[in-house]
């Protein structure tokens, strides 16, 4: 037999049936983002410089996907050209969190540099936080089908020890059947970064995770997002700023000697 074309042999895609949508925008309190440009200007105004600083963005259990408002953590390490995250800062971060509200993102600084983008650097921190905000955020995205080439249909109290031998999976019913299909749920998680600078410039991408429950497949994605404010910036009285002032003085701090493993990253 010929065969006229290779498509022909082709399998045909597995079914996926799409259960929600994982968010595409960021929608974010307007008062959270001037909360961001101000700690700009209270880092240059407590240090006298310019420093990378980073933050998360936070939402709330019922409204996971919104950004009401931005934390500031006790950094570990900034530096004029570097921030360094960890795991261990998130997982305290989120413990002193009110109840109700969770981690939903990252946001850092570029303070005055004039690379107006993500760096290699924060291509990383981008995996820390989506490693621990994912189990937070997780949701059923899809059916997907798995396929199976060849599947044992076996039935209850009528098959032989040797029968367990067929098929590369096998499936027990407790009734004859001739066609089964197996769907399984694909979780799906994400986690929303945004980088500022301090004469006014932003940008923002959301990272994605999606893996089926039962074939451990795995998709990690990315990609640019708008940024939707809601409400308008709110009015800072003397008592927030100078809390503001407090808040960063004790919390980003720069380092004159970074440690020789953290050069060597950048």
């Amino acid at each position: 037999m010929r065969l006229r074309s290779l498509s022909t042999l082709k399998r045909p895609e597995p079914r996926e049936v799409p259960l929600a949508a994982l968010p595409r925008a960021i929608t974010m309190a307007a008062q959270a983002l001037e909360k961001a440009f101000r700690i700009n200007e209270m880092v240059l105004a407590v240090h006298g410089e310019s420093l990378e600083w980073y933050g998360f963005t936070l939402g709330l259990v019922e409204q996971p996907d919104f950004v009401a408002d931005i934390g500031l953590p006790q950094n570990d390490l900034n530096l004029t050209v570097y921030a360094g995250l960890s795991a261990e800062t998130i997982a305290r971060f989120q413990e002193s969190l009110p109840k109700g509200t969770l981690i939903n993102g990252w946001i850092h600084s570029h303070g005055a540099l004039t690379v107006k983008d993500f760096s290699r650097t924060d291509a990383r921190n981008h995996e820390v936080v989506l490693d621990f905000v994912g189990a937070s955020l997780k949701r059923p995205v899809a059916k997907r089908e798995v396929p199976v080439r060849d599947l044992a249909l076996l039935v209850r109290d009528r098959y032989a020890p040797q029968d367990l031998a067929k098929g590369t999976v096998a499936i027990i019913t407790d009734a004859p059947i001739t066609e089964a299909v197996i769907l399984e749920t694909v979780y799906g998680s994400w986690c929303f970064a945004v980088v500022v600078g301090d004469d006014g410039w932003h940008r923002q991408e959301i990272h994605y995770r999606e893996y089926g429950i039962l074939s451990g497949q795995a998709r990690v994605s990315h990609g640019d997002a708008e940024l939707v404010l809601v409400g308008a910036g709110g009015e800072w009285s003397h008592s927030d700023s100078r809390s503001l002032r407090e808040e960063v003085e004790r919390k980003v701090r720069p380092n004159k000697n970074p440690p020789l493993e953290t050069l060597e990253r950048m």
